[in-house]
């Protein structure tokens, strides 16, 4: 009688640890599970494309200019929260936005270009057959400066033009950084994203 009962008891504490064991596993996995989907859903939602980045130097109003242009090909809307050239915010008062939107069809740009500088009220783009989108409206004066972070919807594409007055350029870029390889810096509140380029000159 006396071993029966001890073999009882020996089975139950068996099969109690296995039930404890089997619990612990499948909770980990559910939290292993749960982070992961957190972490993947969050990065697939948020996604920006930058292309067409550029650095230039004219030598003829002795100051930088930059330019790039950023799409967010995630599925949800962003604030771009700063930008910076060589890790050096650009003031908003210096960031001028050509919004394309969704729709409207870019497929006809090759490149950015350099724009006359006016610095007041704005930028001034070339003429348009060197415009930076081909039979589109963007020629002459850019809109008003960003003033304030950017919000991009998803699906949209924004050309950022980034101009300041002479004495003081965006990056402190100066005619000794032409050939340079620099950085221009996007950020948002989940992400920094970054491209590099060369510093180019411009002018006679």
């Amino acid at each position: 009688m006396f071993r029966l009962f001890k073999s009882r008891r020996a089975l139950s504490e068996v099969v109690t640890t296995l039930i404890i064991l089997v619990v612990s596993i499948l909770l980990a996995s559910v939290v292993t599970f749960f982070a992961i989907n957190v972490v993947s859903t969050r990065v697939q939602e948020e996604s920006l494309s930058l292309v067409y980045q550029h650095v230039w130097y004219s030598t003829t109003d002795q100051a930088a200019e930059a330019a790039i242009m950023i799409t967010n090909t995630g599925g949800r809307d962003v604030v771009l929260n700063k930008i910076s050239i060589r890790g050096q915010q650009v003031p908003w008062t210096d960031v001028y936005v050509y919004s394309l939107g969704a729709t409207e069809n870019y497929s006809a740009l090759n490149e950015l270009v350099y724009a006359n500088q006016s610095f007041t009220p704005a930028p001034t783009l070339p003429a348009t057959s060197n415009a930076p989108l081909a039979n589109s409206p963007m020629t002459g004066t850019f809109p008003a400066a960003a003033k304030s972070p950017i919000v991009l919807k998803s699906g949209d594409t924004v050309i950022v033009y980034m101009v300041s007055e002479a004495t003081s350029s965006p990056g402190s870029v100066s005619v000794h950084d032409v050939g340079l390889t620099i950085a221009i810096s996007v950020f948002t509140a989940q992400a920094t994203y970054y491209k590099e380029t060369n510093v180019n000159a411009v002018g006679p």
